[in-house]
């Protein structure tokens, strides 16, 4: 990655650049002081803002994309914590490109997606806000302007793309809605045409093999996750982040996976008691699991650095619509993209459409699907995922396709 496009003001900044006062909205760490770094992607044309989101130090990059409109001005994609930092690196931006003219945002769900649409154009008062249609509210089912969006100003995306002002530049697919019981899942894919760049938020991903440079602004959190035990003291070094991030991973991905052991809650009060740090960071020396043949399950997940389905949505989400999704995923292969940026992990990615149809054959009738996750890591969700069935919170999921 190039450092020299990221942009991050880390001397003779106050801690205020860096501030989120609102944060107990969604109590995600790391609360109230979010770092924000930006990427140029394509020069003068796309940048990317990542800043990072989690609990109990499983952390991840949540990122937002800016695309430079050939009329003037900026598309933004997925809006993340407007911080002071955040605010002053889009305005940068702005001198040199335009106002912010539209604001994008692709998921009826994602709740770490949609708490920041609002502040976030509040701080544009110009742009038009444009929203995934089929948008929703637990637990009540509140109107757009409820929710913070701003009146006057907040469109639903129309189902053709043909009908929005930025067609000339954009084209987009709506996956779903797909009925979840409780709520609802759907996503937009934006093909951004003269790049040819993909911008999606949740649907598919690529798994660096080291933490990201968002990541390691704070390497804490990568060095409490590298502890094998409450007892182990964590240097800090290259191949101890590593490791760090790569639990991170499988435990973002898996929740429970195969390689990881749960201790006794007596043996973790009492391993606490003797822990070399018992500060309330360190969440006082309590460390409740233990990791065995770890790497072996981050490889079978990262695979080469592959395109793929993130694991909750394969065993949770899109399998209870196969055929609306496959039929989604044609759509968007249809489009001669060359990169994909999501909103999380790795990116950009090099990708062709076929790539990108490639992680959906989970869903289809094929004996031994290719570059399939592991069943053993895959236990706890799918477990999760016949246990929501049978309580009757979900709908059950249907046959391949």
């Amino acid at each position: 990655m190039n450092t020299q496009n990221m942009q991050t003001q880390q001397d003779g900044i106050s801690l205020k650049d860096w501030s989120w006062p609102f944060w107990p909205v969604l109590p995600l760490y790391p609360f109230g002081r979010r770092r924000t770094l930006r990427q140029e992607v394509v020069k003068d044309t796309i940048w990317t803002f990542d800043q990072i989101q989690g609990i109990f130090y499983v952390v991840v990059p949540i990122r937002m994309t800016v695309v430079k409109l050939e009329a003037g001005g900026l598309l933004v994609y997925a809006p993340i914590t407007p911080t002071p930092e955040c605010i002053r690196l889009v305005e940068e931006l702005v001198t040199e490109h335009g106002d912010v003219k539209y604001i994008i945002l692709p998921t009826i769900s994602g709740l770490e997606h949609k708490v920041f649409v609002g502040p976030f154009a509040r701080r544009f008062p110009q742009a038009q806000v444009f929203v995934a249609p089929k948008q929703w509210s637990f637990p009540l089912n509140l109107p757009l302007s409820w929710l913070g969006l701003p009146g006057g100003r907040t469109h639903v995306l129309p189902p053709n793309s043909s009908d929005t002002p930025f067609a000339d530049e954009f084209d987009y697919a709506i996956l779903g809605p797909i009925e979840l019981g409780p709520g609802r899942f759907a996503e937009v894919a934006f093909f951004h045409k003269r790049s040819r760049t993909l911008l999606v938020t949740d649907i598919v991903l690529s798994i660096p093999a080291d933490p990201p440079p968002i990541v390691q602004l704070d390497p804490y959190p990568l060095l409490f996750h590298a502890k094998d035990d409450a007892f182990h003291i964590v240097f800090d070094t290259e191949a101890n982040r590593r490791k760090g991030w790569q639990r991170i991973v499988l435990f973002a991905f898996y929740f429970q996976p195969s390689a990881l052991e749960v201790i006794s809650t007596r043996q973790v009060f009492r391993y606490a008691l003797g822990a070399p740090d018992r500060s309330r960071k360190a969440y006082f020396g309590l460390f409740p699991f233990k990791w065995n043949d770890w790497q072996q399950s981050f490889d079978a997940l990262r695979g080469d650095g592959r395109l793929f389905v993130a694991p909750i949505l394969q065993t949770l989400i899109l399998n209870r619509d196969p055929e609306k999704t496959i039929k989604w995923a044609n759509q968007v292969a249809s489009w001669d993209f060359q990169r994909i940026i999501p909103c999380h992990l790795d990116s950009p990615i090099e990708a062709t459409p076929t790539q990108f149809r490639q992680a959906f054959v989970f869903l289809e009738k094929t004996e031994n699907p290719p570059q399939s996750l592991p069943e053993e890591d895959l236990e706890f969700l799918n477990e999760l995922s016949q246990g929501l069935s049978k309580w009757g919170i979900t709908p059950p999921a249907k046959e391949r396709v």
